[in-house]
């Protein structure tokens, strides 16, 4: 029986591996989801003097992208964001994570904003509350506040539609 063990052990590995190259890298579970979205309160970007809570947007359907100007990805979708936020009526809210060098004011400025609101989390430590790894990632928050979906990496027209649109239609938006 003993010199079977490692065969076993072998055979188990190959199976994880095996599942492990149909899983998709995108697809992040987030322990999030159907829980309370962390709170927060920011200073907004452009404006020290004005902040924003998630306790702002309570009874509405909104959804949350963390950016940065300093993220390639997150440029390729601005556009698309920007056509949302005119056809949409849910509001983005733009989380605007780790920018050290201070660009986001004027790339919005520059290109427009497809935002309702920007905080300004300098520090990363609201991105690492809400478990971002990378940007960008977005969130769906229903009218209690609860998050409702994850979704890691940029938005095209194809996962809006595919994953974005059922899921605001199912909360209401």
């Amino acid at each position: 029986m003993k010199r079977w063990i490692p065969l076993i052990v072998f055979l188990v590995l190959v199976g994880f591996f095996a599942k492990g190259l149909f899983l998709n890298p995108r697809e992040v579970p987030s322990p999030f989801i159907g829980k309370s979205a962390p709170a927060f309160t920011l200073p907004v970007v452009g404006d020290a003097n004005t902040s924003f809570s998630p306790a702002d947007m309570k009874g509405k359907v909104w959804v949350m992208n963390v950016w940065a100007p300093w993220c390639v990805s997150c440029r390729q979708e601005h556009g698309l964001l920007m056509a949302l936020a005119q056809s949409q009526p849910v509001p983005i809210v733009g989380l605007n994570w780790k920018d050290k060098d201070r660009e986001a004011a004027q790339l919005l400025s520059d290109q427009g904003s497809p935002y309702f609101a920007v905080p300004d989390d300098l520090s990363g430590k609201v991105g690492i509350d809400y478990g971002v790894t990378g940007t960008p990632e977005t969130y769906v928050i229903d009218k209690g506040g609860i998050v409702r979906m994850k979704h890691v990496g940029p938005i095209s027209p194809d996962i809006w539609k595919e994953k974005f649109e059922p899921k605001l239609k199912e909360l209401g938006a």
